[in-house]
């Protein structure tokens, strides 16, 4: 049997698997297979480069498809009128998107020990709990149920009844530590989270990141960026000025509102900081050609890896909805968050996380 194998989505929970594999003993490395879903992520070239670390036995690209692709999945979506009606719908939901996701599967999940899955809300989840395949699921982000448990807000209504025809009957699925093939569910800090589920379990990334060595640090560079002379040259722009700030993008709301909305943060900012942009690995909006006046990083490198550069430092760090406290190359870090977006969207949409 097989050891153990990671279900991606972002570069992000690339990142965090890296993290994972390079904490175990020397003799247990090398032994995962990596699983890189296409749902949500053009992964590039990413496969290739994390094949030459030698991290892993296996790097697989997984054609995950988004249920909406499933044309005869909308009749189920349609609001009956009726929480009977709507549950008799999201059952037969639930058994025909892991009937459709399978064939895509790339890979035989009964031949590992130990099966992780960050977002397992995507096909991927429903098609293991459906197949009766135990696993452990992982947090999407750093703290990302601490700002907003999608599981409970989404289920809002009747939670202890959709939980137990979840965890128990596996009539229905609910992601983040609610199915019932879900061993458990890896949380960056338990006590920060309102209403913990029995399921989690806590592995601090920030402990992670503090037991690397300086080659391992090298070996995750190496995976993520693509043209290390390049981001050395931009590390070298930043040194010696004191007043900068890094704005992180984020793929928010349509493309035009999108580039107002980072319009006005850089207009908050300009006046007091030398701007440079790190646009979101998922965020499509094109900032070289847009705002092609300030520096800006590698869009598909997790922010994380700019820890691993001591002379990179920033007055201030601003994103919207990015979780960064793991960040240590900046004075301060500013979270706009809801009250920011509000102003941009309908401030119902940010009920969940306020």
């Amino acid at each position: 049997m097989k050891e153990r194998i990671y279900v991606c989505h972002t570069y992000y929970h690339v990142y965090v698997t890296f993290l994972k594999e390079l904490n175990l003993p020397k003799e247990k490395q090398g032994q995962a297979t990596l699983v890189l879903s296409k749902m949500s992520t053009d992964f590039e070239r990413l496969r290739e480069r994390v094949e030459k670390t030698g991290v892993f036995e296996q790097v697989v690209e997984y054609d995950e498809k988004h249920p909406d692709f499933f044309p005869e999945l909308k009749e189920y979506k349609v609001d009956k009128g009726n929480i009977v009606l709507n549950m008799i719908s999201r059952i037969k939901y639930t058994k025909e998107l892991a009937k459709l996701s399978a064939p895509y599967v790339p890979v035989d999940f009964k031949e590992y020990k130990d099966i992780y899955v960050y977002c397992d809300s995507d096909p991927v989840g429903h098609y293991l709990n459906a197949s009766k395949i135990p696993y452990h699921a992982v947090e999407d982000g750093l703290n990302t149920l601490v700002y907003c448990d999608s599981a409970r807000w989404d289920n809002r209504s009747c939670f202890g009844i959709k939980v137990f025809m979840s965890r128990k009957c596996n009539l229905i699925f609910i992601e983040n530590g609610y199915g019932k093939y879900c061993i458990d569910m890896e949380v960056n800090d338990i006590a920060a989270i309102k209403e913990p589920c029995p399921q989690y379990v806590e592995l601090n990334r920030q402990t992670l990141v503090d037991s690397l060595t300086e080659e391992d640090k090298t070996v995750i560079i190496q995976a993520f960026v693509r043209d290390y002379d390049a981001l050395q040259k931009q590390v070298a722009e930043c040194e010696g000025k004191k007043d900068k700030v890094l704005i992180l993008t984020e793929p928010l709301c349509d493309l035009e509102t999108r580039e107002r909305i980072f319009r006005d943060i850089i207009n908050m900012y300009q006046d007091d900081y030398q701007v440079f942009i790190k646009p979101h690995p998922r965020d499509d909006l094109d900032y070289r050609k847009l705002f092609r006046e300030y520096p800006q990083f590698d869009g598909t490198i997790p922010m994380e890896l700019l820890n691993f550069f001591p002379k990179l430092h920033f007055g201030k760090v601003v994103g919207v909805w990015t979780e960064m406290k793991a960040l240590n190359f900046a004075d301060e870090v500013v979270r706009l968050g809801a009250e920011f977006m509000d102003k941009y969207e309908d401030p119902a949409v940010h009920e969940a996380v306020k």
